[in-house]
């Protein structure tokens, strides 16, 4: 199965930028996947405040499939 969120741009630093659900084949901005996070479209991420940025990340967990990277 693939991973149902892929990263698709980040920054030179590493910072996660743009995402493409692998599923619907939409591509999102990193405020726009951490609405529909919030919004509960995606239960098996959450939201984390990095560096005061509200940053998407994977639930922990044994599976990789659904790691952002």
């Amino acid at each position: 199965m693939p991973k149902r969120v892929t990263t698709t741009e980040e920054t030179t630093t590493g910072r996660n930028t743009k995402f493409r659900d692998n599923f619907t084949g939409s591509n999102m901005s990193r405020a726009q996947f951490v609405k529909q996070i919030k919004d509960g479209a995606y239960p098996k991420y959450h939201v984390r405040k990095i560096n005061g940025v509200n940053t998407p990340v994977s639930n922990p967990d044994s599976a990789r499939n659904n790691n952002l990277n």
